[in-house]
């Protein structure tokens, strides 16, 4: 059986904070017995599954979230893919079947986490001795953090799963007394994780007073192209939208050789980061054909893309840019089938032990800035679970026999008008 976890340690480090300000206990973190997990067994064979569902979801929500807006769209389904798979490891019955259905989680629990930390440590072990773009070094840093309410119980082996598998420790903080100081010390975190790249990831107003757990990953990445665009040559261009018109921007020159694919409908070229561990892909469709190539992306077309890449010279010309998408998935989410998550019916019971939790809202903030030393890259994902409404008892109150009724102005209570009925028929 499940056992509650920490109930006493969470009980002295109340009391121990009476005399104190309250935001001393903010970003107190609980350790569990458990620690995290360095060389999990994982096969190459679930590591690959993990990556190709992944990849499906990454492409459908982009799919989703494209169809929706028609300006600039940059996030890390990588990012969500963490924070929804540490909420899923709380999931039971209907809810867990349709998270997995759509986040494309196609391997048994256990060998889920256990890959996601296989994943993890991997992309940890990216860059070592490789260059950023700012020429500090290359970064990739992914962390993840949960917070919950003080006093509020979560169950050991929901808490050891994250704390094994993704290296998460619970947080305490106090949503019930201060909300706002809740949310500001999560966006804190997020924003010296991200290098101050994203801020205000949880907006005023999606934390209150009924939350008690928040799911959240951040993730910064920093690198220096393997061959960096010479700054002299950058020049202003032309960049034709899609619906006919220009503007001018700062287009970035170079010859050399790539990998490069020719494709129906479009050409694609690959990037590699200084190191050759990581690389931009960037696919361009036949001009006029943008929205028809982009409504046909997905994973399985993304993989022959990739598998036909082959290197060759090539004369390349791309616009500098730097931009921040931020948006909540939530509406997507559903839309894609994952829709009691979200409800007074779902089921988070492997969290708590009951069913008194559901998810409020996913938020999603994502920065990208493209020059000709690099990319410098930033996201952070959060999953903001509340409690649900609780039912009011229902009273009878039946106007059957004579009563008394009055108007009046609520701030001063100033009754403006007064009356009583005793014959509503008369």
């Amino acid at each position: 059986m499940k056992q509650l976890v920490f109930t006493l340690l969470v009980a002295v480090l109340v009391l121990s904070s009476i005399s104190c300000a309250q935001t001393q206990v903010y970003g107190q973190e609980l350790k569990s017995d458990k620690p995290y997990n360095t060389s999990p067994n994982v096969s190459e064979s679930d590591l690959q599954t993990l990556v190709t569902g992944n990849n499906e979801f990454a492409l459908a929500l982009y799919q989703q979230l494209s169809a929706a807006d028609d300006g600039n769209l940059f996030f890390s389904p990588y990012s969500l893919s963490i924070a929804l798979a540490m909420t899923y490891a709380g999931a039971n019955g209907v809810t867990e079947e349709q998270m997995a259905d759509t986040l494309k989680f196609l391997l048994e629990d256990e060998k889920l986490h256990a890959a996601f930390n296989k994943l993890a440590l991997e992309l940890a072990s990216r860059g070592e001795g490789d260059k950023s773009k700012d020429e500090e070094g290359f970064k990739l840093n992914i962390v993840n953090a949960i917070w919950g309410q003080i006093k509020y119980e979560f169950l050991s082996d929901y808490l050891d799963t994250l704390a094994v598998n993704y290296s998460a420790g619970l947080r305490l903080l106090d949503y019930i007394n201060d909300p706002e100081g809740s949310r500001q010390a999560i966006n804190e975190w997020v924003s010296e994780q991200t290098e101050r790249r994203i801020e205000n990831l949880i907006k005023k107003g999606i934390i209150s007073v009924v939350t008690r757990l928040v799911l959240t990953n951040a993730i910064y990445f920093n690198a220096a192209w393997e061959s960096p665009f010479n700054e002299d040559n950058t020049t202003d261009g032309v960049f034709y939208l899609s619906n006919g018109s220009t503007v001018t921007v700062s287009m970035m020159h170079q010859t050399k050789e790539l990998g490069y694919t020719l494709g129906d409908g479009y050409k694609a070229i690959e990037l590699k980061y200084d190191g050759n561990e990581l690389s931009m892909v960037i696919i361009l469709p036949n001009e006029g054909n943008f929205e028809q190539f982009e409504a046909s992306l997905n994973a399985q077309t993304l993989e022959e893309i990739l598998d036909s890449i082959h290197t060759t010279s090539v004369t390349l010309s791309m616009p500098k840019f730097e931009y921040t998408s931020e948006f909540s998935v939530k509406d997507t989410l559903e839309a894609m089938g994952m829709t009691e998550a979200f409800s007074m019916d779902a089921d988070f019971s492997g969290m708590t032990g009951n069913y008194d939790l559901y998810i409020k809202d996913v938020v999603h903030k994502a920065f990208v800035s493209v020059d000709e030393a690099g990319t410098e890259a930033a996201a952070a994902s959060a999953v903001i679970m509340d409690l649900k409404s609780v039912p009011l008892e229902s009273v009878e109150f039946t106007l059957d026999h004579p009563f008394i009724y009055l108007i009046r102005d609520i701030e001063t209570n100033t009754i403006l008008f007064i009356g009583c009925v005793v014959n509503p028929a008369e």
